[in-house]
């Protein structure tokens, strides 16, 4: 029987390997400086970490250990946005992994935790959005040296993810009780097939959903909306089951463009870790 972690690597080893994910690094598919093998030493590196929050850890320190050991490979960040929505999850499994339960977790984190978090940001770089004028001093990619102004403002880690909410789908997930997060693990169950075919639809169908929040910062809302109604029409043509070269093209299309949808790629890892634990999937 798999351990919490040990389910959790496991999502984050089954999340890449879902194929055709469109724009994602996935077991058929590299992007130019980012390829397959990195984001499986990732998941291995992140165990650690995974382990702390399993064992009762506080949420920021293991966090900030199982980012550090994901990035100890040479293709940089590839789990970041996973790993803080699994660590969460992983923390309320010793109670009851449920929406509840991971709602209290984030909602009980400390300026510690927050701390931890912007530490995070020194072991690896991350795409995120400006910040608005009156958190500039909270600038999550100064790092540590935004501590002193964090600490200042007694802000939890909870309170930097609400103030993050709409620029970011991953900190939507901890202020509305990862509610796509499950939704996405009921999606998993429900399907039939291999669970890499499995996740590969529930990724069509997510991004089908709303638009991805790091296509909308790292290019603009009007292109994450565009990929979302290119996803909406392939799900509604059923294209995974009845034109799967459609949805390859399309993958193949936002590799090119260097379009990556990674917060629906994060969600969907946590949704196969819930599954997971819930023993909804079986391998």
């Amino acid at each position: 029987m798999r351990s919490p972690a040990g389910n959790a690597e496991l999502a984050l080893l089954l999340e890449v390997a879902g194929t055709p994910k469109p724009g994602n690094v996935d077991r058929h598919r590299d992007l130019a400086d980012l390829r397959f093998e990195h984001f499986l030493a990732g998941a291995v590196g992140a165990r650690e970490g995974l382990e702390l929050a399993a064992d009762g850890a506080a949420v920021g320190p293991a966090f900030e250990r199982a980012v550090e050991g994901m990035a100890a490979q040479e293709g940089g960040n590839t789990q970041f946005g996973a790993l803080l929505l699994l660590v969460p999850l992983v923390r309320a499994a010793r109670e009851d992994l449920a929406p509840p339960v991971a709602e209290s977790v984030v909602r009980e984190t400390t300026v510690g935790d927050a701390a931890a978090f912007y530490r995070a940001f020194e072991h690896v770089d991350v795409a995120v959005a400006d910040p608005p004028d009156d958190m500039a001093t909270l600038d999550v990619r100064r790092g540590a040296d935004a501590v002193p102004a964090l600490e200042e403002r007694r802000l939890t880690l909870f309170d930097i993810m609400d103030r993050s909410v709409p620029g970011d789908d991953v900190a939507r997930e901890w202020t509305a009780g990862f509610d796509r997060s499950f939704a996405a693990a009921e999606r998993l169950a429900e399907l039939d097939g291999p669970i890499p075919d499995r996740t590969a639809a529930v990724f069509l169908s997510a991004l089908a959903e709303r638009p991805d929040t790091l296509v909308a910062t790292k290019h603009d809302e009007a292109t994450a909306r565009e990929v979302t109604e290119r996803a909406a029409e392939l799900v509604a043509d059923d294209a995974l089951e009845r034109d799967r070269d459609a949805v390859e093209t399309f993958a193949d299309e936002l590799v090119d463009r260097g379009v990556n949808p990674g917060t629906t790629a994060d969600i969907v890892a946590a949704g196969l870790y819930i599954a997971l634990e819930h023993e909804a999937i079986e391998l």
